[in-house]
């Protein structure tokens, strides 16, 4: 098949399961990121009680390190901040806590670090957390580690061209098909073009793009888009579109358009959240992730519940492949820092105090980690282990049929 031709549902469906079978046969921790529904298993199966239960708050619910990385608000400054909210629900705070623990004891693993490091690493993990939860989070912040802090400064350099460049592959006003970006249909482009015209799109387009509402923003080209794990399988489509006022050099946003599912992460017993997944998705942005949050918004494209999102130029996820000793140290400690400061911010000083006393349990850093991260992370590091090469023998099986 051409790439300017559109792909069927049913022959997107088979090259997205395949390329999601291989991005996750790439390393363990790849499969660690790529695996969600394992975690929720795990956690599924285990006896009431094993976990602390934390205040009923908005939780990432899929809290990863490349689910972490710097975002700009609406204004262009950059803070880092979680980044992918699909799995987003009103839940305990535990589970974001042992799913960041699993993703770094895989990255420490994956960088051949031993594992008196991974034990540093969860027990500064706890540390930082307990600094992020606290009421003066800005005079206590923590200084960044090297790989947030090169990566925060290649965000606060990037422009428009850079992420044309990078998403496109060209700075002319076009979406280039190809191996990321596959052709629409016509029920699609219809559909796409339509929600631009909706009056509730088109102000959050403008009001990001700081043009007034006269100016004029439309729809120049659209594509189905091949991206990420957790994403494949559902629509996921990228629009360029041109905005200008009467005086206004045309300028260009991309628009990242994401279907929103029911999420596997278990919510707190009684909570009230959002009944369409869009809204809350984007609800739970809002609590957690500020920069983020304002600017997206939940629509329904082709009958299913969306997010809609512009991005900038400055939002980078952490993709890091290898750490040292003491910069892994560091990074953990820095890390759930920035995930106790969006639970925090939920809470007032009160339930903040006592959770982070029995999250801390009143230990020092010194006296490790809390007994129910370590075995947590140990249980789930095995059975990921096991089930990767598991994935890996199947892959391999279907690479040679």
């Amino acid at each position: 098949m051409r790439v300017n031709d559109a792909y069927g549902p049913e022959q997107r469906a088979i090259v997205l399961e395949r390329q999601r079978t291989l991005k996750m046969a790439r390393s363990a921790h790849a499969y660690v990121r790529g695996n969600t529904l394992k975690f929720y298993e795990w956690l599924d199966g285990l006896p009431r009680g094993t976990l602390p239960e934390g205040p009923p708050v908005w939780i990432c619910g899929d809290c990863h390190l490349g689910n972490l990385g710097p975002l700009a608000d609406a204004d262009g400054r950059v803070d880092i901040q979680i980044r992918d909210l699909d799995q987003t629900v009103i839940g305990n705070p535990t589970h974001d806590l042992v799913r960041l623990g699993l993703s770094l004891a895989s990255a420490a693993r994956g960088s051949d670090l031993p594992g008196v490091v991974t034990a540093r690493m969860l027990e500064e993990m706890i540390a930082g957390y307990a600094v992020g939860l606290g009421g003066d989070e800005e005079n206590r912040q923590p200084p960044e580690p090297d790989v947030v802090r090169s990566v925060r400064r290649r965000a606060l350099g990037r422009h428009w061209k850079h992420l044309a460049r990078e998403r496109l592959k060209r700075v002319e006003p076009a979406i280039p098909l190809g191996r990321k970006f596959w052709a629409l249909d016509a029920q699609e482009r219809r559909a796409l073009e339509d929600l631009f015209q909706e009056d509730e799109v088109r102000r959050l387009v403008l009001a990001l793009s700081g043009r007034s509402e006269e100016a004029e923003a439309h729809l120049i080209d659209a594509a189905y888009w091949m991206k990420g794990c957790s994403s494949l399988g559902f629509l996921r489509y990228a629009a360029l579109i041109g905005i200008a006022g009467s005086r206004d050099k045309q300028r260009l946003a991309l628009v990242d358009l994401k279907e929103a599912v029911e999420p596997a992460a278990p919510p707190a017993p009684g909570a009230a959240m959002p009944s369409d997944p869009a809204e809350r998705v984007v609800a739970g942005a809002r609590a957690l992730s500020p920069n983020l949050g304002e600017r997206m918004l939940p629509v329904h494209l082709l009958g299913k519940p969306v997010v809609m999102r512009e991005l900038a130029p400055q939002d980078l996820k952490l993709d890091i492949d290898q750490f040292s000793r003491d910069e892994a140290v560091r990074a953990a400690h820095y890390l759930a820092y920035v995930v106790g400061k969006a639970h925090g911010r939920q809470m007032d000083d009160a339930v903040r105090s006592g959770w982070r006393a029995e999250v801390t349990g009143g230990a020092r850093v010194e006296d490790g980690a809390p007994s129910w991260l370590w075995s947590s992370v140990v249980d789930l590091a095995g059975r990921h282990e096991v089930g990767y090469l598991q994935h890996c023998r199947r892959y391999a099986g279907e690479q040679a049929a």
